[in-house]
């Protein structure tokens, strides 16, 4: 399977909410995320981010069907709950450049989109006088009943990429898990990359 990776203009992310929003479901469905989601949900928050000034969206195509996304904002455009700890610690959120999610269907894994979605961000990040790269990920115990037996966290990817974790830098963010019958918040730990070092 071909698959092209490509920035995708204002009036693409509007013409095609319904597609990431399914993405978005089935992706994060699976651990770590376990996330239960629905189409309402996913239209507001889709909405609410391709509005934020300086959003970026990503696409991989396979032929016109969308299979993957990765987006990414300034941190101050992005929802409070992640610039909160910079804030907190003193640190400027106007000097990170946000990654939110980077989805793909298991089907197209492999072939290097993962790789193309940390490089079209970043360019972007250039493009917009950001040199700090940061994203968060959700910290599941090693314990936890839904982990599959193969599970491999991305750890090794993203340090391959150039990204440490940010010691102690934590925050909370809200979704329903499969199984749960509301919200509930889940920790979720910091990674970055400062696009100046080699």
């Amino acid at each position: 399977m071909t698959v092209s990776v490509r920035p995708l203009t204002g009036e693409e992310v509007s013409a095609r909410f319904e597609d990431m929003a399914r993405l978005r479901i089935a992706v994060f469905r699976a651990f770590p995320y376990l996330y239960d989601g629905d189409m309402d949900y996913e239209r507001r928050y889709l909405e609410t981010y391709a509005a934020a000034p300086g959003a970026f969206v990503c696409g991989a195509f396979d032929r016109d069907d969308l299979v993957g996304m990765a987006t990414a904002s300034p941190l101050s455009q992005h929802k409070a709950e992640f610039a909160e700890p910079f804030e907190t610690r003193g640190l400027d959120v106007d000097d990170f450049f946000y990654f939110g999610e980077s989805v793909l269907l298991p089907a197209y894994r492999g072939q290097g989109v993962g790789v193309r979605f940390f490089e079209e961000r970043e360019a972007e990040a250039r493009r917009q006088g950001f040199s700090n790269c940061i994203f968060s990920a959700v910290i599941r115990p090693a314990d936890h009943p839904l982990r599959p037996a193969d599970y491999a966290p991305l750890d090794a990817f993203w340090r391959k990429r150039g990204y440490e974790r940010i010691d102690g830098l934590r925050t909370a963010y809200a979704w329903k898990d499969i199984g749960e019958p509301e919200e509930t918040d889940k920790p979720m730990e910091y990674w970055m990359r400062d696009l100046t070092q080699s």
